[in-house]
């Protein structure tokens, strides 16, 4: 297998169906996918190679080698080779659990089972066994297996539905349908299973919404495109089956083609502790050197009165040779500085953090019973340093839950109103939800508040029929009944349902339908219309109508689309009902409603006639009957008479408001990247208030080629300039802004606020080499971005742009298949576990299952990993250089011979047991604030975005800290010991004496400096540090014991040495002098600059200790309304297509044939309940209004 010929790149491919042994000679690829990093084979290089890029670990390996050398290693090789081996099996055990996990969720997906064709029988086989050629079978609500060529299904004529939201974000159900030719295989599996069709198609490849291919069977060739292929990733709706020709498989997908690749991802502080390693290096050098230097002196000019003594030969006194093996030995000694304890700890506490995530309850979602997972332990810190989010919308922000909210008939809203203007304009007036219990037909799911438009339908206002009758006619739903016999629709938008159920629910009940006529309900009654003409929605109407014939012989055009196209349309009477519907649209779009304008048109019978005369024959053209169909649809659609407009809310996440502007206080920018439609995102830009009208522009790219994006890009940038030019502002920005590099000053200098909307033909044109630093300077100066229309590559595309122009950690956030490259590009990806599949969350590093938890993983854990990490450098740095750079005093003393200062076990032991768990207990546990007020002051997030708590700047403070540290411990031991005698009048200047004083002054220094360091105390701290001190005391009694002596003669030589000097007086007035020598400048400094520039955790810290009382009540959010600009809030997530295929009858089954004469019968319990419900709605408006009459 290691000899196989490497896959020749395709161009094009060729597929047999039934036929594995034709297909396999091409070596497609199977159905697996891998998300997974290693496997057993490749584990152990590709590993060892990853943490070997680690600058420490190279450095450390260098160490061992050398101190393999006798002649210049003072120190043994196990002190090195041990903390080497520990840490780096650590690091590897933790990776391959990371991978494990990875593997068991490949597998997840693999092992899923689908019915595939082979023989004459259907078998169920895993997904990773289904192969290029493959017919498989598919069932309603079944996810795509692999990117098929649909044959047949249970629907007419070859139709199935599909939903793309894990490919497009888009929620609306797309058709696709088969050949006229496979369809009628039907689901006979013996002629299915003779079908040997060839496809010839295009290479694998990223474009989700290109195919071209041509199937040859029979002795004919058929074209094949998009419409024809359903994609892996995609979930067939509303219908029974289908059947489908597997093309691309596993990796070759569209959807995998658009994951890219894992990607090694480090921290901000990883990559800077490269560099500080580098710098100590190069600092170890220099002292090295300078010590060097020293011993080649002290050689020359005093070691020669010893060589007689040592019995060295005349040829081994060269001076400068003894320099240089001192130089290495020196670099040995001093190594200690950057321990490998270093990294063991930083795994620890990042695994600590981890457990934090997964463990907060506050992160679990109890309704799908799903916590929080930090998926990967590597970047926890990195989340406390966030400056761009990148969200996807659907599923991510929404529910893709669509509620009728509000209406305007005739001039009069219905819903939820504002109470009294002269009351607080922000307070809302709840009414008591409408029962619709004893509605037998109606949905129980639907709510609506507003009891006086029950009272007009009881008391037969025209204009509210006429609406009503509008919504039940004016869509493209299809219904059915289920087995319970309860009516059920099969919407291909979201908002086509809510609109059709709230009729549905209010009485004019949406039945059935043929290619010539639609069926519905009226208050009990059926009435059949006759459907003339369907004028179908695109993005260029932005509208879409039907021309029906009621049972009284009129003809009716009914029209619904957006209030800035349909109020074109209007006769000139309808000039003061337009003024106040238009008004009510604004405030229905300020509240981030979906908004549709309806009107309607009364047609006379012979216009009519001639119109549809002109239509057959604009049908029939050969030339431009595009343009002359669009001409007669304009034709007709003119003079309308105005009814009102619909709302209808997108359900936001709970707390994604809260969340997004907690995070635009906390500095962070959000994006949101989209595959839908632009009024849709834009209108869940205002919902989320990402979007207001309080912004002083909100510039809209649309361009068509990379010359017009570029005009587009110049004009918004001049227009923002221009605007902060202006006297009232009082800033001056000049012009000749154009480098990247000043894109901060420049930001500094715009105010007010900014947003960019750009679609995805654009941002095509955009991300071209010579545009896209415009795109980049303009959306950094903007508080708000809204990429629409994005395929998943170009997610991914914007945030490798961002990533590497502006050096700004970024985070992306998505729950679909179409956002897994966005989650890989991104230095943080983050998976929502919802309902659209496990792709998402495959590829992140964490996942969750609310956007809401956002806000607690930054504010709360993010912060808190970035601050823990931050001080357990700091600390460890300073505790390390006060540490090791003792043997640099000393070594003036010493001849320069690389003696070391302390006992060879003391160093050993400092880092791995003396002061190894107080650091880890303050890197795991300490806070500087609580959750809560993380939470409550999103400002506190800053510093981590400006990387203010740990960089170059604060590692020298901490270096200068230790080298002060390591004087004080070196010079006032000495100097008291110099000429002093002990309490018996002994001399007590002896080397073992000595060390012994600094080791114990050493780790008591060190140990009250981490007392004043942590902030937070909890048992543990209070253990480990204690602890650690009656440790070492311990373990210093015992080696230095005439037991220890007595077993190891060679390994312990210090014997009775503690004993002698740790209980003599003096010795103790100079740990407590060294002690206070070293810790009083911190405190005074830190004093003074809590006192007199205290930042906001110092002022939150001291409110915390004052404020132990209960928290006052958190002021809710206002309802904002956002009148202040005209803006139309519609957005309708429709498709061209559908009016063709009802008026062809493709989509319709024989059984739903409604009668066909017009007022058939009137249905009794219809009657009933409609009766209930007006008499219920007439007690509870008397009531209402009594209720108001008194308060008058």
């Amino acid at each position: 297998m290691f000899c196989s010929k490497k896959k020749p790149l395709e161009v094009e491919r060729v597929v047999k169906a039934n036929d594995r042994e034709y297909n396999e000679k091409f070596q497609y690829a199977d159905n697996r996918i891998h998300t997974s990093k290693y496997n057993i084979l490749t584990f152990l290089p590709i590993n060892l190679f990853e943490q070997f890029q680690r600058v420490a670990n190279a450095y450390f390996l260098s160490l061992l080698i050398l101190q393999l050398i006798p002649e210049i290693s003072s120190l043994s090789w196990f002190t090195t080779i041990v903390p080497l081996v520990l840490v780096i099996t650590m690091t590897a055990v933790k990776d391959a659990t990371d991978d494990y996990f990875r593997h068991k969720s490949d597998n997840q997906v693999n092992n899923r089972q689908s019915e595939v064709l082979i023989g004459n029988n259907l078998q169920k086989e895993k997904w990773m066994n289904v192969k290029v050629g493959d017919i498989i079978k598919l069932e309603n609500n079944q996810f795509i297996a692999a990117d098929l060529l649909l044959l047949s299904s249970s629907e007419p004529h070859g139709l199935c539905y599909i939903e793309t939201a894990e490919l497009d974000g888009e929620t609306n159900l797309k058709v696709r349908h088969a050949l006229s030719v496979t369809s009628v295989l039907g689901e006979d599996i013996s002629r299915l299973a003779k079908f040997d069709g060839l496809v010839v198609c295009e290479a694998p490849n990223n474009k989700l919404d290109k195919f071209m291919g041509v199937l040859s069977w029979k002795d004919s060739k058929h074209s094949l495109n998009n419409e024809k292929i359903i994609l892996r990733g995609c979930v067939l709706r509303n219908t029974s089956w289908c059947f489908g020709m597997v093309i691309f498989a596993g990796p070759d997908t569209k959807l995998m083609q658009n994951s890219g690749k894992t990607k090694f991802k480090r921290t901000s502080i990883d990559r800077l502790m490269n560099t500080l390693v580098l710098w100590i290096f190069g600092f170890l050098v220099c002292l090295g050197i300078i010590l060097a230097i020293g011993n080649s002196i002290w050689e020359n000019q005093v070691g020669d009165q010893f060589r007689t003594f040592l019995f060295w030969n005349e040829e081994e006194k060269n001076s400068l040779f003894s320099g240089f093996l001192t130089f290495w030995s020196y670099i040995i000694i001093l190594n200690t500085v950057v321990p490998i304890s270093l990294y063991v700890s930083v795994e620890v506490i990042r695994l600590g953090h981890s457990y934090f995530i997964n463990w907060d309850r506050k992160m679990y979602y109890s309704e799908r019973a799903t916590p929080a997972e930090a998926r990967t332990t590597t970047l926890n810190e990195e989340l406390g340093q966030i400056e761009y989010v990148f969200s996807d919308k659907t599923g991510t922000l929404t529910q893709n839950i669509m509620t009728f909210k509000k209406c305007s008939i005739n001039g009069r809203i219905y819903g939820e109103v504002d109470d009294d203007m002269d009351q607080k304009p922000n307070i809302i007036k709840k009414k008591k939800p409408m029962n619709f219990s004893v509605n037998p037909q109606g949905d129980k799911t639907f709510q609506f508040s507003d009891h006086c438009l029950m009272e007009s339908i009881r008391l037969g206002d025209p204009k509210v029929h006429e609406f009503l009758r509008l919504l039940a006619l004016c869509h493209t739903v299809m219904s059915e009944e289920n087995s319970a016999g309860q009516l059920t629709y099969q919407v291909q938008s979201p908002d086509e349902g809510a609109l059709v159920t709230a009729a549905r629910n209010l009485g004019f009940i949406f039945k059935s339908r043929t290619p010539e006529t639609i069926t519905i309900e009226e208050l009990g009654t059926l009435v059949t219309y006759q459907l003339l003409a369907f004028l179908d929605f695109n993005n260029i109407r932005k509208r879409m109508s039907v021309i029906v014939r009621n049972p009284e012989g009129q003809i009716k055009l009914y029209s619904k689309g957006a209030d800035t196209i349909l109020f074109e349309k209007l006769h000139p009477s309808n000039e003061d009902l337009l003024t106040l519907t238009s008004d009510h649209i604004s405030e229905f779009a300020g509240e981030g409603l979906r908004t549709l304008a309806i009107a309607y048109r009364d047609l006379d019978d012979e216009y009519f006639k001639e119109w549809q005369k002109m239509l057959e024959d604009a049908n029939a053209a050969a030339h431009e009957q595009g343009n002359r169909i669009a001409g007669l649809y304009e034709e007709i659609e003119k003079d309308l008479m105005l009814l009102g407009a619909t709302a209808v809310e997108d359900k936001l996440q709970e707390g994604v408001i809260e969340t997004v502007t907690s995070l635009l206080l906390a500095n962070v920018k959000i994006w949101i990247l989209t595959g839908d439609k632009q009024e849709t995102a834009i209108n869940i830009g205002y919902a989320c208030n990402m979007l207001t009208d309080d912004m002083n522009e909100v510039f809209i790219i649309a361009g068509n080629s990379a010359e017009e994006v570029r005009e587009e890009l110049r004009k918004a940038k001049e227009n923002m300039f221009g605007q902060n030019r202006s006297p009232s502002n009082g800033h001056v920005v000049f012009e000749k802004q154009q480098q990247l590099e000043l894109e901060p000053v420049v930001e500094e200098t715009i105010t007010g606020d900014y947003a960019l909307i750009i679609n995805g033909h654009s941002l095509a044109h955009a991300l071209e080499s010579d545009v896209k630093n415009d795109l980049l300077e303009l959306a950094c100066m903007c508080k708000t971005v809204v990429c629409c229309r994005v395929t998943p590559l170009q997610k991914a595309q914007v945030v490798e742009l961002v990533k590497k122009h502006r050096s700004a950690v970024t985070l992306a956030i998505g729950d679909g298949a179409n956002d897994v490259s966005m989650i890989k590009s991104a230095h943080i990806g983050i998976g929502i576990s919802g309902q659209e599949g496990l792709q998402a969350v495959l590829a992140s590093d964490y996942s969750f299952a609310q956007f809401r938890y956002l806000q607690r993983l930054l504010l709360v854990h993010g912060r808190w990993s970035y601050f823990r990490m931050c001080k357990f450098l700091c600390y460890f740095f300073y505790k390390n250089f006060a540490f090791t750079l003792v043997h640099f005093w000393f070594g003036f003393f010493c001849g320069f011979s690389a003696q070391t200062v302390y006992d060879q076990w003391f160093i050993t032991l400092f880092n791995i047991v003396y002061t190894s768990l107080p650091v880890l207990a303050m890197g795991i546990f300490d806070q500087d604030v609580s959750d809560q007020n993380s939470m409550d002051h999103p400002q506190l997030y800053k510093p981590g975005q400006l990387n203010l708590l740990f960089n170059k700047r604060k590692f020298f403070i901490c270096m200068a800290h230790g080298i002060y540290t390591s004087f004080a411990l070196f010079f006032i031991p000495y100097g008291a010991f110099y000429n002093t005698a002990g309490d018996d009048g002994q001399h007590i200047a002896d080397y073992q004496s000595f060390a012994v004083t600094m080791a114990t002054s050493l780790v008591i220094v060190v140990s009250v400096q981490i007392a004043l360091d942590t902030s937070y105390w909890t048992v543990i701290n209070h253990v480990f540090i204690w602890g650690s001190i009656a440790t070492y005391f311990s373990i210093l009694f015992t080696m230095h014991s005439n037991g220890m002596f007595g077993i190891f003669p060679k390994q312990f030589p210090f014997v009775g040495n503690a004993h002698h000097s740790l209980t003599q007086k003096c010795i103790w007035l100079v740990i407590l002098l060294t002690t206070v020598a070293s810790v009083i400048p911190v405190l005074a400094f830190r004093f003074l600059k809590v006192d007199l520039f205290p930042t906001l955790s110092d002022q939150i810290r001291q409110w915390q200790k004052a404020q132990r009382k209960a928290r006052p009540q958190q002021s809710q959010r206002p309802q904002t309304r956002r009148s202040s600009s005209r803006r139309s809030g519609y957005a309708f997530a429709h498709q061209e297509g559908y009016g063709e295929l009802i008026t062809s009858g493709k989509n319709m089954r024989a059984k739903n044939l409604p009668p066909a004469s017009g007022l058939e019968k009137t249905l009794s319990n219809s009657t009933s309940w409609i009766e209930n419900l007006c008499k219920k709605t007439t007690d509870t408006v008397s009531s209402f209004n009594h209720t108001k009459t008194v308060k008058l």
